[in-house]
């Protein structure tokens, strides 16, 4: 019962600030202050009742329009509340589970305390990146750099967490631990950060233009902070797999045909392709590994 209940409480409140990174990313590239005003209609600026303000509840009931002038208000708001609610409900779905286990030794408990804070931050920063570089090829640097660092600190608590609280374990033994968990950590980040920009240099090199931001190397560097080396590598290649997937869509639209080059010059926003792969490397990274494994007759 109590994992039912928290479940449901924490997919409720991922719904909430779902609902507040809507805000944050409708004002974001405008520049504009998430506090102030209060929320309203970006086509005629109706100030929106509480009613009007629940989130997923509201969407739904006004059937995606604005109640004064009936715009459209789009896909975006209730899909991000929904993927927030989701991933955040998920996860403490997960981390009760482990939390009332008696089976279960209370290291495990105290390393999914860690493990589902680091989680419910990651989610939210994913899904924020995301939807910036779907509409607008932006992957800010206070969102990718803060981002980082704070996986690099949860990494680094992971590994205090598991010396800790065996009290026999010599404290320079601990120490020992936390300084491998980070050497490792900073290699991952690098490593990830160093494969986008290879590719980067490689395409300049053969094509003589840039093909991607450094920001998609700064958001590698994240996923290599939070996930480890594996993880972050599952998700570029998931990320590949959408691209070419999106670029094969691109093609077979009639408009993209018109031209020989007007087709390469869009742009796709690889940044979310990996927020996307990120997410899915987090909730099934071993798993997604084990099956490739197993594929090539290595499991």
């Amino acid at each position: 019962m109590i994992r039912i209940v928290g479940t449901i409480f924490a997919a409720l409140t991922g719904l909430a600030f779902g609902s507040f990174l809507n805000v944050c990313l409708s004002r974001w590239p405008a520049g504009e202050s998430v506090v102030r005003p209060r929320s309203h209609c970006r086509n005629c600026g109706h100030v929106l009742t509480w009613w009007e303000n629940v989130p997923l509840a509201s969407w739904l009931a006004l059937r995606g329009r604005c109640r004064a002038c009936k715009a459209w208000i789009g896909w975006r708001y209730p899909l991000v509340e929904l993927a927030v609610g989701a991933l955040w409900g998920w996860q403490a779905w997960t981390f009760l589970n482990a939390a009332f286990n008696p089976e279960l030794p209370s290291l495990i408990s105290y390393q999914a305390v860690t493990t589902a804070l680091g989680r419910i931050i990651l989610y939210w920063l994913l899904v924020a990146l995301a939807v910036l570089d779907a509409e607008h090829l932006w992957l800010p640097n206070w969102l990718t750099l803060p981002g980082t660092a704070l996986g690099f600190v949860f990494t680094l608590l992971g590994a205090g967490y598991d010396r800790s609280l065996l009290r026999s374990v010599p404290p320079e033994v601990m120490r020992f631990s936390v300084a491998r968990e980070a050497i490792s950590s900073l290699i991952a980040m690098s490593a990830a950060a160093g494969l986008i920009l290879l590719i980067r240099w490689t395409y300049r090199l053969v094509r003589g233009h840039e093909g991607m931001g450094l920001g998609d190397a700064k958001l590698m560097a994240l996923l290599g902070a939070w996930l480890g080396l594996p993880g972050a590598l599952v998700a570029f290649a998931l990320a590949v797999l959408m691209g070419a997937a999106a670029s094969l869509a691109l093609l077979a639209l009639p408009a993209a045909r018109r031209g020989p080059e007007h087709w390469t010059m869009i742009k796709l926003p690889l940044g979310t392709f990996l927020c996307i792969g990120g997410v899915a490397s987090a909730l099934w990274g071993q798993q997604l590994v084990t099956l490739y494994l197993r594929s090539l007759g290595l499991g």
